[in-house]
Protein backbone atom coordinates (compact mmCIF):
# COMPACT_ATOMS: atom_id res chain seq x y z
CA UNK A 1 0.00 0.00 0.00
CA UNK A 2 1.65 3.59 -0.94
CA UNK A 3 0.86 6.73 1.16
CA UNK A 4 -1.29 7.73 -2.08
CA UNK A 5 -3.60 5.17 -1.03
CA UNK A 6 -4.83 6.01 2.31
CA UNK A 7 -8.70 7.16 2.47
CA UNK A 8 -7.72 10.59 4.17
CA UNK A 9 -5.37 11.63 0.94
CA UNK A 10 -8.58 10.26 -1.61
CA UNK A 11 -11.05 12.30 0.01
CA UNK A 12 -8.49 15.32 0.08
CA UNK A 13 -7.80 14.63 -3.45
CA UNK A 14 -12.04 14.86 -4.47
CA UNK A 15 -12.30 17.80 -2.58
CA UNK A 16 -9.21 19.58 -4.60
CA UNK A 17 -11.40 18.06 -7.89
CA UNK A 18 -14.90 19.28 -6.85
CA UNK A 19 -13.50 22.60 -6.06
CA UNK A 20 -11.48 22.53 -9.56
CA UNK A 21 -15.01 21.57 -11.05
CA UNK A 22 -16.75 24.43 -9.31
CA UNK A 23 -14.30 26.78 -10.40
CA UNK A 24 -15.03 26.15 -13.79
CA UNK A 25 -18.77 26.67 -13.09
CA UNK A 26 -18.44 29.92 -11.20
CA UNK A 27 -16.05 31.18 -14.55
CA UNK A 28 -18.66 30.17 -17.12
CA UNK A 29 -21.28 31.97 -14.84
CA UNK A 30 -19.23 35.22 -15.46
CA UNK A 31 -18.17 34.69 -19.01
CA UNK A 32 -22.01 34.32 -19.61
CA UNK A 33 -22.82 37.63 -17.50
CA UNK A 34 -24.04 39.66 -20.95
CA UNK A 35 -25.83 36.17 -22.63
CA UNK A 36 -29.40 37.02 -22.71
CA UNK A 37 -31.59 34.38 -20.84
CA UNK A 38 -28.22 32.83 -19.39
CA UNK A 39 -29.43 30.90 -15.92
CA UNK A 40 -25.92 31.03 -13.48
CA UNK A 41 -25.02 27.68 -12.16
CA UNK A 42 -23.49 26.06 -9.01
CA UNK A 43 -21.94 22.85 -7.52
CA UNK A 44 -23.16 22.25 -4.97
CA UNK A 45 -22.63 19.25 -2.25
CA UNK A 46 -25.01 16.78 -1.72
CA UNK A 47 -25.04 14.16 0.60
CA UNK A 48 -21.82 12.23 0.93
CA UNK A 49 -20.91 8.50 0.07
CA UNK A 50 -19.12 5.90 2.60
CA UNK A 51 -15.81 5.77 2.02
CA UNK A 52 -13.46 3.45 3.50
CA UNK A 53 -13.32 3.64 7.01
CA UNK A 54 -16.47 5.04 7.66
CA UNK A 55 -14.92 8.31 6.20
CA UNK A 56 -17.26 10.03 3.60
CA UNK A 57 -16.09 12.34 0.17
CA UNK A 58 -18.45 14.80 -0.92
CA UNK A 59 -20.33 14.20 -4.29
CA UNK A 60 -21.98 17.20 -6.06
CA UNK A 61 -24.72 18.07 -8.63
CA UNK A 62 -25.09 20.90 -10.26
CA UNK A 63 -27.96 23.44 -9.33
CA UNK A 64 -29.49 25.62 -11.72
CA UNK A 65 -29.03 25.77 -15.78
CA UNK A 66 -31.21 26.19 -18.08
CA UNK A 67 -33.55 23.49 -18.50
CA UNK A 68 -32.10 21.67 -21.36
CA UNK A 69 -33.21 17.64 -22.15
CA UNK A 70 -32.02 14.73 -23.33
CA UNK A 71 -33.74 13.64 -26.35
CA UNK A 72 -31.32 11.56 -27.30
CA UNK A 73 -29.17 9.09 -25.59
CA UNK A 74 -26.18 10.03 -27.64
CA UNK A 75 -26.57 13.41 -26.42
CA UNK A 76 -24.50 14.88 -24.13
CA UNK A 77 -26.37 16.23 -20.62
CA UNK A 78 -25.64 17.87 -17.87
CA UNK A 79 -26.05 17.05 -14.17
CA UNK A 80 -29.27 18.52 -13.07
CA UNK A 81 -30.65 19.55 -9.69
CA UNK A 82 -33.62 16.75 -9.88
CA UNK A 83 -31.33 13.68 -10.05
CA UNK A 84 -31.06 11.20 -7.03
CA UNK A 85 -29.97 13.16 -3.85
CA UNK A 86 -30.15 16.41 -5.37
CA UNK A 87 -31.18 19.05 -3.09
CA UNK A 88 -32.59 22.41 -5.43
CA UNK A 89 -30.44 24.80 -3.63
CA UNK A 90 -31.20 28.14 -5.28
CA UNK A 91 -28.68 30.85 -5.02
CA UNK A 92 -28.87 33.74 -2.69
CA UNK A 93 -29.66 36.27 -5.32
CA UNK A 94 -33.05 36.93 -7.42
CA UNK A 95 -31.89 39.37 -9.62
CA UNK A 96 -32.70 38.75 -12.98
CA UNK A 97 -32.67 41.07 -15.70
CA UNK A 98 -34.83 42.49 -18.63
CA UNK A 99 -32.75 40.08 -20.87
CA UNK A 100 -33.46 37.33 -18.98
CA UNK A 101 -30.12 36.67 -17.70
CA UNK A 102 -29.81 35.86 -13.74
CA UNK A 103 -25.84 36.24 -13.03
CA UNK A 104 -24.83 38.40 -10.56
CA UNK A 105 -21.03 39.25 -11.12
CA UNK A 106 -20.52 40.27 -7.25
CA UNK A 107 -22.22 37.32 -6.34
CA UNK A 108 -19.98 34.98 -8.45
CA UNK A 109 -16.86 37.13 -7.61
CA UNK A 110 -17.10 36.35 -3.94
CA UNK A 111 -17.80 32.54 -4.52
CA UNK A 112 -14.70 32.81 -6.62
CA UNK A 113 -12.99 34.12 -3.92
CA UNK A 114 -14.27 31.63 -1.40
CA UNK A 115 -13.86 28.83 -3.77
CA UNK A 116 -10.28 29.23 -4.10
CA UNK A 117 -9.06 30.06 -0.25
CA UNK A 118 -11.35 26.81 -0.01
CA UNK A 119 -9.15 25.13 -2.88
CA UNK A 120 -5.72 26.83 -1.11
CA UNK A 121 -6.74 25.10 2.45
CA UNK A 122 -7.63 21.85 1.26
CA UNK A 123 -4.41 21.35 -0.77
CA UNK A 124 -2.24 22.65 2.24
CA UNK A 125 -3.72 19.87 4.35
CA UNK A 126 -3.06 17.26 1.73
CA UNK A 127 0.91 18.49 1.65
CA UNK A 128 1.08 18.95 5.16
CA UNK A 129 -0.78 15.01 5.27
CA UNK A 130 2.09 13.84 3.04
CA UNK A 131 4.72 15.74 5.13
CA UNK A 132 3.70 14.40 8.06
CA UNK A 133 3.63 10.73 6.64
CA UNK A 134 7.12 11.14 5.20
CA UNK A 135 8.58 12.23 8.87
CA UNK A 136 6.85 9.28 9.90
CA UNK A 137 8.75 6.85 8.05
CA UNK A 138 11.74 8.36 8.51
CA UNK A 139 12.17 10.02 4.44
CA UNK A 140 12.60 13.63 5.56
Amino acid sequence: MSFTDLPILGMLRNKMQWHQARQALLAENVANADMPNFKPRDLAEIGSSSGPGGMTAPSAAIVGGDGLARTDVKHIGLATADGPNATPKRFKGFEIRPGGNGVNLEEEMMKAGENQSDYQMVASLYQKSLDALKIAVGKR
